[in-house]
């Protein structure tokens, strides 16, 4: 458990002390920050931003994935990320192709050379996360997943789900 966590003698962690909560949103901000420096390194050689970075990852969790279904994840506005993916389409990292059933729809999908950016970015952060769950045991890990998963708002969850469900 992190340093400043750790309950007193007959203390709960139903009832951490606002010291205790602030070392653990320092924390996360702290950890935050590590786990996107690799990626931001990465992603600024290219000009791009967690942006992309977001775009990516999810465009390669769900291939074919729709702009509107990729709006919802992200929860991001429609011109954010129309610039987003124009520029990745233009990079040749992102295919946009017009949907079968709904000439509407446009489904996104990684070329190969988007590929190989999401498997570079994905690397950086699964090194890190491997790193630290070794370091923490698996009842660390099991107890930041469930932390994490609480944390998330109603519409976050539905698609934390899906995609959860998509590996499982």
């Amino acid at each position: 458990m992190a340093e400043g966590l750790q309950p007193q003698v007959g203390q709960s962690l139903l009832f951490l002390t606002d010291e205790q909560l602030r070392k653990g949103i320092e924390a996360m901000f702290f950890a935050y920050r590590g786990f996107t420096a690799d990626p931001d390194r990465i992603l600024a050689q290219k000009g791009y931003g967690r942006a992309h970075h977001r775009a990516i990852h999810f465009i390669h969790r769900s291939p074919g994935t729709t702009v509107n279904n990729l709006l919802s994840i992200l929860g991001v506005t429609k011109q954010s990320l129309n610039r987003v993916l124009r520029t990745l389409i233009e990079d040749g990292l992102v295919e946009s192709t017009v949907g079968t059933r709904d000439k509407r729809e446009r489904h996104l999908h990684l070329t190969a050379e988007g590929a190989t950016l999401e498997r570079a970015l994905s690397d950086a952060q699964r090194d890190r996360m491997r790193a630290a769950y070794r370091a923490a045991g698996p009842a660390a890990v099991a107890g930041f997943r469930q932390v994490l998963e609480a944390m998330m708002d109603e519409e976050t969850r539905h698609h934390y789900e899906a995609m959860k469900d998509k590996t499982e």
